[in-house]
Order: C-alpha cells, then sequence, then structure tokens
C-alpha cells in the first residue's frame, strides 16, 4: 500500500463557527512515519508514560477498574453510614455528591442557601464536616470522585486536610474532582 495514491478522507465539520477535522482515512506504518511518530515515544508500552495503552501494565486483567456509586445524603453522618455500606458491598471507590449550596461556595445558614441544604447531597461548610464524612473510611485504599464544580479547589484541600490528619500521605490519595 506504501506508495500507492490515496483518496483523501473529506472533511469532517459541524458546521459554521465549528472545528473541523482532516483526517486520513487510513494510517499506515509509512503514514506514521512520514508524520515522525515514534512508537516508543508517541505510543508507549502499557502502564508507562504516555499512557497510550492504559494506566496499568496489564490493565483489568490484573487491577478492575474503580467501582463507584454517585452518593450523598443530606448530612455528613447520613453520608459517611451510606458510604461504608457501599463499600463493604464492593465497590472500590467514592463518588461524592454535594448539595447546591456546598457547589455553589455558600455555607449552610447563608440566606441563599434556604431550603436547599442537603437536597441533593451532602453538605459540607467546614473541616469538621469532611472529618465526619471521611471518618473510618480507608482512603489511601480507595478512589475518591468528587463533582463540585467551582469549589472544588477548597474541597480537595479538605480532603487532604483528613487525609493527613488520618495518617495518609498526600501521595497515597487517589481521585479526582470535577470542575464544570
Amino acid at each position: 500500500m506504501a506508495g500507492k495514491a490515496r483518496k483523501r478522507a473529506p472533511v469532517l465539520s459541524g458546521g459554521p463557527g465549528e472545528p473541523s477535522l482532516d483526517a486520513d482515512p487510513l494510517y499506515d506504518a509509512a503514514t506514521l512515519e512520514a508524520q515522525g511518530f515514534d512508537p516508543e515515544r508517541d505510543l508507549g508500552f502499557p502502564g508507562l508514560p504516555p499512557f497510550t495503552r492504559g494506566v496499568q501494565p496489564n490493565m483489568y486483567r490484573g487491577r478492575l477498574w474503580t467501582m463507584r456509586q454517585y452518593a450523598g445524603f443530606g448530612t455528613a453522618e447520613e453520608s459517611n453510614q451510606r458510604y461504608r455500606y457501599l463499600l463493604e458491598q464492593g465497590q472500590t471507590g467514592l463518588s461524592v455528591a454535594f448539595d447546591l449550596p456546598t457547589q455553589m461556595g455558600f455555607d449552610s445558614d447563608h440566606q441563599k442557601a434556604q431550603g436547599e441544604v442537603g437536597r441533593v447531597g451532602v453538605a459540607v461548610d467546614h473541616i469538621g464536616d469532611m472529618r465526619t464524612l471521611l471518618a473510618d473510611l480507608p482512603l489511601d485504599r480507595i478512589s475518591t470522585s468528587m463533582t463540585i464544580n467551582s469549589t472544588g479547589a477548597i474541597l480537595l484541600a479538605l480532603y487532604a486536610a483528613v487525609g493527613e490528619e488520618q495518617g495518609v500521605a498526600r501521595s497515597a490519595l487517589r481521585g479526582t474532582i470535577q470542575n464544570d
């Protein structure tokens, strides 16, 4: 196939003002070589940078994906009880649902939080709430996802501080924050 003239794929466009994707119908070894593609540098090996073949050396044959359920109740105590139950049932991570005031950066006693505290997730106003939320959870063995938006950095700092208080090094904490 190398050396043969190939027909160019059409430019895909989503419409006016949207980016287009200019792609070949096939990328063979000659095409990649001509573009300076270096398999060791650009593709790598499983478990090694740039992680295009996955973050685990043997992927999910050796370590199953994280299983988590999006959950959070009105109070830190109720949510902690639910998280412990979910972990006992085999869940391998947490996905924390925060209430709207927490997502917007309002304390529970703020006027704008009225009627919204604890409705769609857990209310976390300060480090004490985070301590209660994470009490007796194996932070060094689970991955925690926090869908939190603009206050993500604050909640991440509280999470790291509580982990530190529990004797878990920051380097041992795993998870993500979502800010969109």
